[in-house]
């Protein structure tokens, strides 16, 4: 029998703002790129649309079941996430060197997508499992880590440095809310800067540029760090309330790459200048600060955990895409939640926010 206080709990204010972002995403698309895709018929913005409709079919599906019910197949789920990016390493199409999608009939998806999602449930269903009575112990993390090591490889081959680097920083987020011991997570930290510069010889050549027009932009200015100064020049000249709807110069002139999905930022900044990046990041805070909310307010630590893990992947994604286009970090490749065209990247990410109202609609049920 449906419970009644499944939809009074339902954050509708959560569900809202989501949507206008997604929204705002698409009408950023018709911009971005308004030129067809592949030269098919359809251009960009009508196939986020179409994305946009399944991950809303999506989300609707996901809320209807209790989160507990999926997380007990936790392991099962990020088993197949590893089968599948194995399958993208040896079958995927390849699209800019990189192996990253599986072709299912005429669509494809990044297996990362999900694998970063059934991380989050893995570690979750693990640690909430653990009896703990104080503090968790080192040797509890072993075999998550271990999981979260054999997933980044496994990423980083592809390769995708970008979604690499976000699942690194999501896992030592998500112990340092465990309040795991200060002295671990020291150590994590400590191993982590002893073997970073090992990642250096297994950096593909063109990733190493990036590193090195991050440091230096204008020594390459026509190739690595052409991408970095085009993005600034564009956030640039959009000054306080931007050049107007369809109205940027560095967009509709095609002078910045991948700007309907690494970019689509720069496209936003220009267009609708400081006050409407300003008004997009607020948004996204927002959403930040809903999902830690419903950690705290959840009913287990399954839910909690879970909450705080979904939120960390949102915020690094944010947090990475806007530092690299406006020339605070190195590009590597992500996109931007709910902005961004992708049909992987839209559709988890409102796999993300269903699970999380998942756990919220569920807070006073026992």
């Amino acid at each position: 029998m449906f419970d009644r206080r499944l939809i009074s709990n339902f954050d509708w204010t959560l569900f809202a703002v989501c949507l206008i972002v997604s929204i705002l995403g698409i009408i950023n698309l018709l911009s971005a790129g308004s030129f067809s895709l592949n030269h098919s018929a359809t251009p960009y913005y009508l196939k986020q649309l179409c994305w946009l409709l399944v991950g809303l079919f999506l989300f609707l599906f996901i809320v209807l079941i209790d989160y507990q019910s999926i997380a007990r197949h936790a392991y099962l789920f990020h088993c197949i996430s590893l089968i599948l990016l194995l399958c993208a390493l040896f079958w995927g199409g390849q699209s800019v060197g990189a192996n990253r999608w599986l072709q299912l009939g005429g669509l494809s998806f990044q297996p990362s997508e999900l694998a970063k999602i059934t991380l989050i449930l893995f570690l979750s269903q693990y640690f909430s499992g653990l009896n703990v009575s104080t503090s968790y112990r080192f040797q509890d993390f072993s075999l998550p880590t271990l999981i979260t090591i054999i997933t980044i490889i496994l990423i980083f081959v592809e390769p995708d440095l970008g979604t690499s680097v976000l699942i690194v920083l999501v896992f030592i987020s998500f112990i340092f809310f465990l309040h795991f011991g200060f002295r671990y997570i020291m150590v994590f930290i400590v191993s982590g800067i002893i073997l970073l510069p090992s990642v250096w010889l297994f950096l593909e050549d063109y990733q190493k540029r990036r590193i090195f027009a991050f440091l230096n932009p204008g020594k390459d200015s026509l190739r690595a760090g052409y991408q970095a100064i085009q993005s600034k020049i564009a956030i640039g000249s959009g000054m306080l309330f931007g050049k107007g709807f369809l109205s940027g110069t560095q967009s509709q002139l095609r002078f910045l790459p991948e700007q309907h999905t690494d970019f689509i930022f720069s496209v936003l900044a220009e267009e609708w200048g400081f006050v409407g990046a300003v008004l997009v990041i607020l948004f996204f805070f927002l959403i930040f600060s809903k999902g830690l909310k419903i950690a705290s307010l959840s009913r287990d630590r399954l839910g909690s955990f879970i909450s705080i893990g979904l939120t960390l992947i949102i915020f690094w994604q944010m947090f990475i895409n806007i530092g690299m286009v406006i020339g605070i970090l190195p590009i590597v490749g992500i996109t931007l939640p709910f902005l961004s065209y992708g049909g992987s990247s839209l559709v988890s990410t409102w796999v993300i926010i269903s699970l999380l109202l998942n756990i919220r609609m569920r807070k006073l049920l026992f």
